[in-house]
Formats: structure tokens, sequence, C-alpha cells
């Protein structure tokens, strides 16, 4: 790995929470879409993996861990509420 450049993505020792959003958000895309099918080939589920991720789970799904927000309205949200912020002038 390390001759590739890729950092190992593991649990620090003694905290098996670091990667609980990633293997909540894997566990629900293999429950929603790919458990219960089977794909014509890689190229069709790479889009259609893609495509649920970017259009489901970005701009429709909601997420527990945003206040049952989208991702897209949560973002939304948080920009609208920093620009009402007036600024620390100091």
């Amino acid at each position: 790995m390390e001759d590739l450049g890729i950092i190992a993505s593991m649990s620090r020792k003694g905290n098996p929470r670091d990667n609980a959003v990633v293997e909540s958000f894997f566990s629900s895309l293999k429950n929603e879409l790919t458990h219960h099918r089977s794909f014509i080939n890689q190229h069709q589920a790479r889009s259609e993996i893609v495509g649920t991720i970017e259009i489901f789970f970005n701009r429709n799904r909601a997420h527990a861990t945003l206040h049952y927000t989208s991702p897209v309205a949560y973002e939304e949200m948080s920009n609208t509420a920093r620009l009402k912020c007036p600024k620390n002038t100091g």
C-alpha cells in the first residue's frame, strides 16, 4: 500500500468507531441496491452504484446523522445559516 501511496483506513487502537459513518453507508448501499440483485457487467454495476449515490443518497435519502435531511439539503441549510451570521469583525 505504501508503494502505491495508499493510506490504510483502519480504526485507531481502542477506537472502533473511527469508520462508523462509512461502514453504515456501505451497509445501506449494499442492502438497498446490491444484495438483492445481479448486474450484467462491471460497467452496469458501477453506473448504477454511482447513480444511486449521486442522485438518491446525496439528494433524496434522509440521513440520521444530518438530522434526517439529505446531504445536499443539509449543506444548503448550512450555507444559508453561514450567510445569515454576521461576520466577526474582531
